[in-house]
């Protein structure tokens, strides 16, 4: 019979962390790996996979997005549209002081508060960020 080999330390570190999810650039190497199957086993395939797919990220975060302040809404008939004119004021669903909401792709991304921003600009002051537009 021959004698089991001792386990090495990589092998019971494996064991230590089975089911564990992974994170970190530990994860970033297991999808690498999920999305490049052919580079599975080789260490300098697995590195310039995870390396291709950061440059695309990098890429990415400079892809520029509109980015909308909504102060408030309303709804009204068609009728009471086409009577809007100069001087018209249009009452919208918020109180002065109310947080605005910052969108993007339709989609509320953050609250804020309006602030002046120089002489005659406006601006956001984050208030909260809305963690549910993420995708699980």
């Amino acid at each position: 019979m021959a004698a089991e080999k001792p386990e090495t330390d990589e092998k019971a570190s494996a064991k230590d962390t089975a089911g564990a999810k992974p994170t970190g650039a530990e994860a970033a190497v297991m999808q690498s790996l999920d999305d490049h199957p052919e580079a599975e086993g080789t260490l300098p395939a697995v590195i310039e996979a995870a390396a291709q797919d950061s440059r695309a990220v990098k890429a990415m975060l400079n892809v520029g997005l509109e980015v909308v302040v909504v102060l408030g809404s309303t709804r009204m008939p068609i009728n009471q549209l086409l009577e809007l004119s100069r001087g018209s004021i249009v009452e919208l669903d918020r109180k002065i002081g109310a947080p605005v909401e910052l969108h993007v792709s339709e989609r509320v991304v953050a609250r804020g508060d309006l602030v002046k921003v120089g002489e005659d600009r406006l601006g956001v002051s984050l208030t909260q960020i809305v963690k549910d537009h993420v995708g699980d």
